[in-house]
Parts: structure tokens; C-alpha cells; sequence
């Protein structure tokens, strides 16, 4: 895993060393990014990667807890309530996903400080701009719901998304490729909020522990980013950083309006459907698929400031491409296809037998999620080259396929319509990829990355399915569910080491390098 190299190499192979110009190029950029003196931007990037890998997978693990957790403590139908709340507040701050921290992250100003406040500045008028069109939307979907008690939670838990705005020192960390004080301030929200919410759930106050979990959260992690922030937080206005962002960000606010179109029909279409008990499983599977989307993004998130800084490299900024993928991959297909073998048992022993209906859409999300999963990392190397507007194009597509596919299935099939419309999207997610990273990377081929990524999950499907021939298909114990996962986690284990040993090896190196310079 790495970000600057020396030739694009298809399978992702570790290419031969590079000249000292090159490796002083990196000294370089270490010192821009604040990185510790003597490693390269190649190897912080890639501890980097692992410090985020710790972090996030935990902190991705319990936001998992807490939204499948919870079913726990509440039914179908209250489920559903809740999900019909936080889908609506999380399609609509979606249009607060325009790419602010991701184009603070890419200037480069002279007077970081400054630039920081201006960036500030934007980030909290939108998030205000955002909750004001929240109030204003809440009423609307009430109606159409036929949900008028969503309103009153709805506003107060989305009051979070101003307070989240004082978290924006987290950026500063972000830029600087300060990783662990980085995952530190992100940490606070998830874990002041899993606390909070499962407290007040066991004291019987239903959805609304989840709404005040949320606040708690959001308002510890901005305490602690003000707190910690090394500039100070002020409002700084200026027309051509405003004209400067726009440029940049209004192919992102079509790509969010996309993503509130399509999760919010889901819910629509699958309550005049289905009815609540049925956006409840949709809910559970879409809670699931965000903890798959948010440990990828480890990787994306780790490279994205060093991507930026190697994309008028072309042969270093395509192997970062290649291998962070292969490394988004490693998780991507084990989580997915471990979901597809598994999600039965996730039923009987975890939600319990009221969402016995679920486990079959559980376990065809699993297969979907971990073929969505490739070259799923594609969106920071078109947003590092500057030109977003692929993004605002792919997002056209898959509302297309919302409004033409799966909408239509919901409304015939119900849930399982919900599952083959997310198939079909994938395909033409796909397509889209391939389609623009060729365009960006001539050498790109999308059969050798799907290849590769299916190589380690293939034995250990295997071996799970081998193990269940030979018990015959009787009753399944807690103790033959833990024998075979731990087979299924071990076989992949070792079959990724076995076709990915020079990956490995590689990120092993640049660890054992900088071990080795510090005991000397």
C-alpha cells in the first residue's frame, strides 16, 4: 500500500525502488504534512492506514452495536418509526456533503489559518442553511408518512448537524495526515453516544434514547475539537474562496441530492409498501451496508491528503489507486460474503426470532455489498484531480436505476424487490466506474480487480459451505456458529496471505523500516 511509487503496475506488484529525487520529493512533502522526521509520505501513509484501521473498524463496530443493538430493545414497528426519522435527517444532511473539508484538505494557501477560518465559516453557515431546511421538510414528510410524532424528534436530534460544525479543527488534524490525533476527537461522538443511547434504552425511553445519544455525542466531540484546536475558530468570509469551493462542490451537492433521492423513495415507496415492519428490515440493511461503506473508507479517508498531494505524479497517483483499493477490498468481500453466510444466525442469537423475515434480504445484501466494494474508493482520485463533475454524472445514473428499477420492484415484491433493485444499481455502478477510471487511468481494467478480490473469499466460502454438507442441515448450535466462523476467518486469512503476500510484505517493510531507523 502505497501513495508515490514508481510505475503504475496493473496487479498491483511493488514496483522497484526510486532515485533520490523522488524519495526527496517525499521528504518534501512530510514536512508539508507534518509527518515525523525521516519518514517518507509512503510509509506515514501506510501506518496510517493501519492507526485508522484500529480506530475506525472499532468505532465503525460500535455504530454497528447501536443501530442493530437497539433492535433489542424495541419492535418492528418502532424500529420502523426510527428509521423513518433518521433516514429522512440523513437523506437531508446529506446536502451538507458538498466537500468542504474535502477542498480545505486540497488548497494549499499561504496562511493555513486564515484559510481554516474561511473554510470554517462556510462549513457552519451551511449546516445552518441545512438544519433550516430540515425544520421546513419535516412537516412534509410527516404528511406524507402519515407520521406526524416524527416532527419534534426529528428536529432535535438534527440540531446535531450544527453542533458537528464546531468539530471542523478535526480538519486541521486530517490535512496534516495526523491520524491518531485525527481518530482520537472522532472517537468521542460514537462512544459518548453508545453510551448514552443504551443507558437510556435500558431505562425504557424507546426511540428517543437514540435522539439524545446523537446530541451527547456531537456536542463531547466539538467540546474536545474546540478545546484541542491549534487555530482559532473565527468567521471569515471571502467572495472568491466562496466562488473557488462552489466550483468544486456543486457536482458534490448533485451527488447528495441523488443519495436523498434514492434512500429516501426506498422509504416511501417501501412504506406504502410494505408498511413500517418492512422499513424496519430495510432500515436494519442499510444500517448494516454503513458500517461496510464506513470501514472502507478508512483507507480513502488515510490517502486522500497524500493523494492530492502525488496527483500530477500519473504513475505513483495510479498505484495508490490500485493497492488502497486492494487493501479496501480485503474487508469489503470478507465482511460481505461473512454477512451472506452468517446473517441467519446474526438473526437467532443476536435480533431474535420478530426479525426472522429479515435474514433472507440480510443475506443478499452481504453478497451485494462485497461486490460493491470494488474500485469503491474511486471518488477521491476524481475529487483530487479537481474535476468532479463524473460524480454528479454517476449520481444521474443511479437515480435512473432507482426510478426505473427499484422502485417499481419494491412497489411488486416488496423487500426482495428492494434487494434485486440494489443489485441491478450495482452493475450500473459499476459500469460507471470503469467507464471514468479508464478515462482517468488508460491502464485500468476492471476483470483483474474483481479477480483479485474474490480470490481470498472463494476457499473460505468453501470450507464454511463444506462444514454445513457434513453436518447433515439439523439444528445449529451457538457452538457449530463459532467453529465456523472462525474457520471462515481463518481460511481467508490465510488465503489472503497466500495472494497477497507482496502487498503485505510491502506495508510490513515500511512498519519494520521505521522501527529499525528509530533504534538506531
Amino acid at each position: 500500500m502505497a501513495t508515490p511509487a514508481t510505475s503504475p503496475v496493473p496487479e498491483g506488484e511493488k514496483p522497484p525502488l526510486e532515485g533520490e529525487e523522488i524519495l526527496a520529493q517525499e521528504v518534501d512533502m512530510g514536512q508539508r504534512f507534518s509527518l515525523p522526521e525521516g519518514r517518507s509520505l509512503r510509509q506515514h501513509a501506510a501506518r496510517g492506514v493501519i492507526v485508522n484501521s484500529l480506530f475506525q473498524i472499532g468505532i465503525s463496530g460500535l455504530g454497528l452495536i447501536r443501530r442493530v443493538g437497539i433492535a433489542a430493545f424495541l419492535t418492528q414497528s418502532q424500529y420502523g418509526f426510527w428509521g423513518l426519522i433518521i433516514t429522512t435527517l440523513i437523506t437531508l444532511s446529506w446536502l451538507k456533503q458538498v466537500g468542504i473539508d474535502d477542498k480545505y484538505v486540497q488548497q494549499d494557501e499561504p496562511d493555513e489559518e486564515l484559510a481554516f477560518q474561511k473554510a470554517f465559516t462556510l462549513e457552519f453557515l451551511y449546516s445552518v442553511l441545512t438544519y433550516g431546511v430540515i425544520v421546513v421538510a419535516l412537516p412534509v414528510y410527516a404528511l406524507v408518512y402519515h407520521q406526524p410524532g416524527i416532527i419534534l424528534p426529528g428536529a432535535v436530534v438534527g440540531l446535531a448537524l450544527i453542533i458537528a460544525a464546531l468539530q471542523t479543527p478535526i480538519w486541521i488534524a486530517y490535512r496534516r495526515m495526523q491520524f491518531v490525533r485525527q481518530r482520537t476527537l472522532e472517537a468521542i461522538d460514537p462512544v459518548v453516544a453508545l453510551a448514552v443511547t443504551f443507558g437510556l434504552a435500558a431505562a425504557g425511553y424507546g426511540y428517543w434514547s437514540l435522539v439524545w445519544g446523537a446530541l451527547a455525542g456531537a456536542s463531547a466531540a466539538a467540546i474536545a475539537a474546540v478545546a484541542t484546536s491549534p487555530y482559532k475558530l473565527a468567521f471569515r468570509y471571502d467572495h472568491g474562496t466562496m466562488k473557488e469551493y462552489f466550483r468544486f462542490s456543486w457536482p458534490l451537492v448533485l451527488n447528495a441530492l441523488a443519495s436523498l433521492v434514492v434512500v429516501q423513495g426506498t422509504v416511501l415507496v417501501a412504506n406504502l409498501s410494505v408498511g413500517l415492519a418492512g422499513v424496519g428490515i430495510i432500515g436494519l440493511a442499510g444500517g448494516i451496508a454503513l458500517f461496510a461503506d464506513r470501514v472502507d473508507a478508512i483507507v480513502r479517508q488515510t490517502l486522500y491528503p497524500a493523494i492530492c498531494a502525488v496527483r500530477d505524479r500519473r504513475p505513483q497517483f495510479f498505484e495508490a489507486f490500485v493497492k488502497s483499493n486492494r487493501i479496501g477490498v480485503f474487508f469489503g468481500m470478507t465482511f460481505g460474503f461473512g454477512f451472506f453466510l452468517f446473517a441467519p444466525d446474526l438473526v437467532t442469537y443476536v435480533l431474535g426470532q420478530k426479525w426472522e423475515a429479515a435474514a433472507g434480504l440480510l443475506q443478499a445484501l452481504g453478497l451485494i455489498l462485497g461486490f460493491r466494494q470494488v474500485a469503491f474508493n474511486w471518488t477521491d482520485f476524481i475529487r483530487a484531480e479537481g474535476e468532479t463533475r463524473p460524480l454528479a454524472i454517476n449520481s444521474a445514473i443511479l437515480v435512473g436505476a432507482f426510478l426505473l428499477i427499484t422502485a417499481p420492484l419494491i412497489l411488486v415484491f416488496g423487500t426482495w424487490g428492494y434487494a434485486a433493485g440494489l443489485a441491478a444499481s450495482v452493475v450500473l455502478d459499476l459500469c460507471s466506474r470503469t467507464y471514468f477510471l479508464a478515462k482517468l487511468f488508460p491502464d485500468f481494467r476492471i476483470l483483474p480487480h474483481l479477480y483479485r478480490s474474490l480470490l481470498p473469499s472463494i476457499p473460505a466460502v468453501a470450507a464454511v459451505l463444506g462444514i454445513r454438507l457434513l453436518e447433515g442441515g439439523g439444528p445449529r448450535t451457538l457452538g457449530m456458529v463459532v467453529v465456523e466462523l472462525l474457520v471462515y476467518l481463518g481460511v481467508t486469512a490465510l488465503a489472503t496471505l497466500r495472494f497477497e503476500r507482496a502487498l503485505l510484505t510491502e506495508i510490513v517493510g515500511y512498519l519494520r523500516a521505521r522501527r529499525v531507523r528509530e533504534a538506531t
